[in-house]
């Protein structure tokens, strides 16, 4: 009795270690496809973490949901059948593991993840490198008859694709100043779905429709994940803890006595101080106040508690300065746009 007691307690940490790795595994994933930008194309990168990320958490959660049917976890011939199709996997707790928790909330999550075409084509390109797709160029050098799908092309097509559909996305492709725009709102675009797709299946533990045991094990990893809305999607950054956002340098420049005269009494440097509570749009700074300036008449740049960032590209080539987006003092995928062209029209 006390083996079989010991058996599932093991079973039990066993689970909890996969839930905890799967968890990181997504957000350092996420974390380094918001790395993505005009200067990173490493996408084998987000590919590898996600895909295993996501794998690990599916199965996962069936083997939560078995139990909490079955009062035993699945033999290893059950996992192994499904394999590592993650559209399989998903249509498995579609179809046996996903129960409706009375709220308005279940439906929404029931349909996207039911009927999502983007979810879905994102999933069989993570699904497809992590069976075969990330041997692609070996497959390709040794003739291989069975050869995967190139994975980063199929990726780029899919944004690609994306990015057309917004006619005011594909003019932004064409003007330097507003490239880096694209990569952040293609970016928010992809997280917010993949985001959708692990916290409503994340609100299942949430709910307790997996059990008490589903719910005690996701807690520390899945549970906020469960709390995520539709006005939450999209605002983490994940790049805090991959390891090119901690070792690149912050090119954040602390204003000086000089800047603060240039300012004031260079006739080619046109500034304007902007509230919060005057301004009519969508705010995108994390501070409520912030200065915008436009020196001679191309390098826009705006003033956030004392430091300088850029708000176009060439003033970031220029004063070698980080975007506020990249320096976590802007709400990443919201639009600064309109701030260049009131600076550029001062």
């Amino acid at each position: 009795m006390q083996e079989n007691k010991t058996s599932e307690m093991q079973k039990d940490f066993a689970i909890l270690e996969e839930l905890d790795t799967s968890s990181k595994l997504i957000k350092l994933g996420l974390g380094e496809l918001q790395n993505i930008d005009l200067n990173n194309d490493f996408y084998f990168l987000p590919f590898q973490l996600i895909s295993q990320g996501f794998e690990r958490f599916l199965k996962s959660y069936i083997c939560l949901a078995y139990y909490d049917l079955n009062k035993k976890y699945p033999d290893f011939r059950y996992l192994k059948n499904l394999g590592h199709d993650l559209e399989l996997l998903l249509k498995e707790i579609l179809d046996k593991y996903v129960k409706d928790y009375q709220r308005d909330q279940f439906q929404e999550d029931f349909k996207f993840l039911q009927s999502d075409k983007d979810l879905s084509e994102m999933l069989f390109i993570l699904s497809e490198f992590g069976k075969k797709a990330r041997y692609h160029n070996f497959d390709l050098i040794t003739d291989n008859k069975e050869i995967g799908i190139n994975a980063k092309t199929a990726w780029t097509k899919f944004e690609d694709r994306i990015i057309r559909k917004d006619k005011n996305w594909f003019k932004k492709l064409n003007d330097f100043d507003k490239q880096h725009e694209i990569y952040e709102s293609v970016s928010l675009y992809i997280i917010v779905i993949l985001e959708k797709f692990i916290s409503s299946l994340s609100r299942q533990f949430n709910f307790k429709c997996l059990g008490d045991k589903g719910s005690q094990l996701t807690v520390g990893s899945y549970f906020t994940f469960g709390l995520l809305r539709e006005s939450n999607y999209g605002t983490t950054d994940y790049r805090k803890s991959t390891t090119r956002y901690k070792q690149s340098p912050r090119k954040v420049h602390k204003r000086t006595l000089i800047d603060e005269m240039d300012r004031k009494f260079n006739p080619n440097f046109k500034s304007k101080k902007i509230n919060k509570s005057e301004y009519n749009g969508d705010w995108p700074f994390l501070a409520d106040e912030v200065i915008i300036e436009c020196r001679e008449r191309h390098w826009c740049i705006v003033t956030i508690n004392g430091y300088d960032y850029a708000l176009n590209g060439t003033a970031s080539g220029r004063y070698q300065l980080e975007f506020p987006q990249e320096a976590g003092m802007a709400i990443r995928g919201k639009n600064i746009s309109d701030f260049i062209k009131i600076a550029r029209n001062l």
